[in-house]
């Protein structure tokens, strides 16, 4: 089947289609994805999903570029809100954000993304893991002093906080301890260097 031209815009059922598949995915994971169960679910076919995308890959594209608009409008949320804070508060905000049961399929299904990513780099899975850290990483930069963040010891910290960020989130997912995992978080990021920048880098 000849696959649609990449320069055709969405049309409104795609677009249906993409966010009722997308809601699925969120439930029942991307790695064992089967067209049938998914048109089923969302009211289609799998005639009409081949159709539209071309492939399974390139669904599966779509639905992994949606997942990260997710990801882009909540940094984007973080970037819009009233006054910065620093890169400890602003970690401190993230994980408030990540913590949120609301947000348990959505980090699942980022979970799985990247660990396909780096097994299957060829696949479409592409460079979501590289993606999604440079996302994150560009936030906690903008809430460093200008001078730090462009040396070494700056992009060591903002990597740390994330590091911290991501291996509590994969306790949490795997465990539900909320409390225990926000306790770990906020123990570690408050006694990292950057919590107490020197005087003249708060000033900066």
């Amino acid at each position: 089947m000849t696959a649609p031209s990449p320069s055709r815009a969405p049309s409104a059922r795609q677009d249906e289609l993409l966010e009722l598949a997308y809601r699925y995915v969120l439930v029942h994971g991307l790695a064992d994805m089967s067209l049938r169960p998914l048109a089923k679910a969302i009211g289609s076919s799998p005639r009409v999903l081949l159709f539209l995308y071309g492939s399974k890959d390139n669904l599966i594209r779509a639905l992994l570029d949606r997942a990260r608009a997710d990801e882009l409008a909540a940094i984007e949320a973080f970037k819009e809100a009233g006054s910065p804070a620093d890169l400890i508060d602003s970690a401190l905000q993230v994980w408030d954000w990540l913590a949120a049961a609301d947000h348990r399929h959505l980090l699942g299904l980022w979970v799985e993304a990247y660990g396909r990513s780096l097994v299957d780099p060829g696949g479409p899975w592409g460079r979501f893991a590289d993606q999604t850290v440079q996302d994150w990483l560009g936030l906690l930069a903008g809430r460093q002093p200008r001078a730090r963040r462009r040396g070494q010891a700056g992009a060591a910290e903002r990597t740390a906080v994330l590091a911290v960020l991501r291996g509590a989130m994969l306790d949490l997912l795997a465990t539900g301890d909320t409390d225990r995992t926000t306790g770990a978080v906020t123990l570690v990021l408050r006694c990292m260097p950057a919590a107490n920048p020197p005087a003249t880098e708060r000033s900066t």
